[in-house]
């Protein structure tokens, strides 16, 4: 726990326990007794106690929530104000008498009615809150890391969670409550293949929040107006002015076209593998023919292509080829080579020896 709350809380103890102390002390009849002094020592920590466990059950609350709380309350008692200022105004004009107790009651039901509202206004749509303020956007004057909104082909990819634990995502990551409720209303339905989609995107949620420092983020915004989710995404992400984070190639590009950034997964994925050396020699299982004659495509280990010039050859064989070039696509990496002349010896001697010890073996026999 830090240190300097715990002994924000100790002093705010302590000041209770005397403020309590010597209110009882001074206005009590019987003055400045036993009784009056325990009295207000334990009222003074009781009440400390209940306020600092209302602090403990709001450590999860944000100072963004709280200021958007503060906005709320203040909008609600100006609404408040004018609804009251209405109503004088109406009764005046009309000549109603109110008594003072019940306008009190009126006045003290539209207060809380106004403030409710517009507190729970401001929570819901909190990311837009500086669009209803003409001219007025409230940044921070040091430039920061945009946040990055994620979607649910992104969290079909396990890739996520291993950038995420790497802390590079960190206090940066967004989820949208409509993503939470479409994988919810797929997880209900009737399709088998889409609760299983459902499920693994909700258990990768699962795994993002119990990671250490990733403060994973769930945004309330929503737009009734969009019914298509991709749209959705594109409106947040440019009221947010945020960054989306897809799997779907489809979707990637759709996103360019609506003028918002995008992180493609698989071309990020690409982008951190080790990028192969012209001349460097590997060793390649050729696994079937390539679309040019003589040609053999095999695959490492990470799925990267290899396509070798007269691998064709060596199907269903091990051979040693070096690297020509190596092109970047959208599905991927390709990397062409050429079959070396002594992966071919190499395999005609192997053949030779094993051809000599079979018939060793038979004429022993």
């Amino acid at each position: 726990m830090n240190r300097q709350l715990v002994l924000i809380r100790i002093i705010f103890l302590l000041v209770c326990t005397l403020l309590f102390t010597t209110y009882m002390t001074s206005f009590s009849p019987e003055g400045a007794t036993f009784a009056s002094t325990i009295i207000g020592v334990v009222a003074g920590l009781l009440f400390g106690a209940v306020l600092i466990g209302a602090e403990s059950l709001l450590k999860d609350v944000s100072l963004r929530s709280f200021n958007v709380a503060v906005v709320g309350l203040f909008c609600g008692y100006l609404m408040g104000k004018v609804i009251l200022l209405f109503l004088d105004t109406v009764m005046a004009m009309s000549g109603i008498l109110m008594s003072p107790e019940y306008y009190s009651l009126v006045s003290v039901a539209i207060f809380l009615f106004s403030g409710y509202f517009a507190m729970a206004f401001a929570a819901r749509s909190s990311e837009e809150l500086h669009l209803s303020i003409p001219f007025v956007k409230l940044e921070s004057t040091n430039k920061k890391k945009k946040d990055i909104v994620l979607d649910s082909s992104t969290l079909l990819d396990t890739r996520v969670i291993d950038l995420a634990t790497s802390g590079l995502l960190d206090n940066h990551l967004i989820i949208p409550r409509f993503i939470l409720k479409e994988l919810h209303q797929m997880n209900e339905s009737g399709d088998e293949a889409a609760k299983i989609k459902a499920r693994r995107c909700l258990e990768a949620l699962r795994k993002l929040e119990s990671i250490p420092g990733l403060n994973l983020r769930y945004v309330e915004t929503d737009f009734a107006d969009l019914k298509d989710t991709a749209s959705k995404l594109a409106r947040l992400a440019r009221i947010m002015d945020a960054i989306i984070m897809t799997a779907d190639l489809n979707k990637a590009q759709s996103a360019v076209t609506d003028g918002t950034r995008t992180v493609n997964l698989h071309a990020l994925s690409n982008a951190l593998k080790a990028i192969p050396q012209n001349g460097e020699f590997l060793n390649i299982k050729i696994q079937r023919y390539g679309k040019d004659p003589r040609q053999g495509v095999g695959y490492l280990e990470d799925g990267t292509m290899v396509v070798v010039n007269g691998g064709a050859e060596f199907l269903g064989h091990t051979i040693r080829a070096q690297i020509v070039s190596a092109k970047t696509t959208l599905s991927g990496r390709m990397i062409f080579c050429n079959a070396m002349e002594e992966s071919l010896m190499q395999d005609d001697e192997e053949s030779c020896i094993i051809q000599d010890e079979e018939s060793k073996s038979y004429y022993t026999i």
